[in-house]
């Protein structure tokens, strides 16, 4: 029977940023679906924090030289690729010199959030997208860890929605208690419009903070999960009032099995053999 294949896309993983619980977290799930029978595929962005030298980072000129358009301007894709040494998984990278260079990873020196967030989170989404393609690999599961990869699920249900690589993919965005207080500039919206996205399905009506992105990845995905022990109590509420299905937070011990298990559910219930 043919493998299950999974597409990890994800802010951080460790070794290459380890800073946060999502970085440990991804990579604990990433390695133990490896090891079973699953293929799998991740992509992060490449932050300018990420020490390319030690990682071993180099440019795949084969996935490389496409120009995305974000906020109606033309942005350079560069792909990158390094692998993790102890469990010989590759990593790839979505780089641009506009969007990644900053030696931070979403805030400056003076703690302020970068006011382009949004669009980094949008270019670093269609550059997934766009690299998958490129390499002809058709994902059952494509499974987002936090805010960053929020518009992932709106992506693929819209933009993407008719794309035979992405058409018959389903979509967990799993939420984390990440960066509270980051929130996305005012013309975020107007920005979203040029890429297409039905905005007005998305509710954006104020200010577009991190629980609005979170929203949008629950109500967007297929299934959802729970990557932080504590999250906020809206959050929590919208997604036990959703009527899809939800992972519930798991300790380190039980995360890999209920992860595999999760998948197997989400396959099974849209049809797919797991």
């Amino acid at each position: 029977m043919e493998k299950s294949k999974i597409l990890y896309v994800t802010q951080e993983i460790n070794p290459f940023l380890i800073e946060s619980e999502i970085a440990e977290f991804v990579r604990k799930i990433a390695q133990g679906v490896h090891e079973s029978d699953k293929e799998i595929r991740i992509f992060m962005p490449r932050f300018g924090v990420i020490n390319e030298r030690r990682h071993q980072l180099h440019e795949v000129i084969r996935l490389s030289g496409m120009n995305l358009i974000v906020n109606d301007y033309d942005h350079p894709l560069i792909i990158k690729v390094a692998s993790i040494p102890q469990i010989r998984i590759q990593v790839y990278f979505i780089d641009n010199e506009e969007y990644f260079k900053k030696k931070f990873i979403f805030k400056g020196a003076d703690g302020k959030y970068f006011k382009d967030n949004d669009e980094r989170s949008m270019f670093f989404s269609r550059g997934v997208l766009e690299t998958v393609k490129k390499l002809g690999w058709i994902p059952d599961i494509v499974h987002c860890h936090g805010w960053m990869t929020a518009l992932m699920p709106v992506y693929l249900k819209s933009m993407y929605k008719n794309d035979p690589h992405f058409s018959n993919a389903k979509v967990i965005y799993t939420i984390y208690n990440l960066d509270k207080k980051l929130k996305f500039s005012k013309d975020f919206k107007t920005k979203l419009s040029f890429d297409e996205i039905p905005t007005e399905e998305l509710n954006l009506q104020g200010v577009t903070d991190v629980n609005k992105l979170h929203e949008i990845g629950c109500n967007w995905s297929d299934a959802v999960s729970i990557g932080s022990s504590e999250i906020d109590e809206k959050i929590l509420e919208h997604t036990q009032n959703s009527v899809k299905s939800v992972l519930e937070y798991h300790d380190e011990e039980q995360t890999i099995e209920a992860h595999q298990n999760f998948y197997d559910k989400v396959l099974s219930e849209n049809g797919v053999l797991a």
